[in-house]
């Protein structure tokens, strides 16, 4: 989900109540959002090209303090004040989120239902980005580690 979408939900929905869906089907229950900021990742994949990636990063903390919950409203003025470190680009949305480890969800939807504003949280995987590279060697070992060419 991006931002543009995001925030359209939180602006449409001040009062509802915020939750999260984890992607095992669980609320992330007694959590509340801490920071919101962008992530930028520059890298080298492994077929040797410099790489990019942006989003904005959601954090959220867990703990039995119900209090201090964000509403909706209270969470898109967040959104505002952290609106020009987004440079007008409309990034992708991720929830960071510990449950034994810190793990990075990417938002794939929103809806409103019985009072509550509910963000679906999906598993984020690691894929090679030189599969042109390494096509030929997945076959014979994993990327980048075969002897036969592939990824340099």
């Amino acid at each position: 989900m991006k931002l543009t979408e995001f925030t359209s939900l939180l602006d449409q929905n001040p009062d509802a109540e915020l939750q999260f869906l984890l992607p095992d089907g669980q609320i992330a229950v007694h959590s509340h959002v801490t920071e919101v900021g962008r992530v930028d990742r520059l890298f080298i994949d492994c077929g040797g090209r410099p790489r990019r990636i942006s989003n904005c990063n959601v954090q959220m903390w867990a703990y039995s303090d119900t209090e201090h919950r964000l509403s909706p409203a209270k969470l898109s003025a967040i959104f505002a004040k952290a609106n020009p470190m987004f440079g007008g680009e409309d990034l992708s949305v991720e929830i960071e989120f510990e449950q034994g480890v810190i793990s990075q969800y990417p938002v794939t939807s929103g809806a409103i239902g019985e009072g509550k504003l509910t963000f679906r949280l999906e598993l984020k995987h690691t894929a090679c980005l030189a599969l042109e590279l390494c096509a030929p060697v997945l076959e014979e070992a994993s990327c980048c580690g075969g002897t036969s060419g592939g990824c340099s």
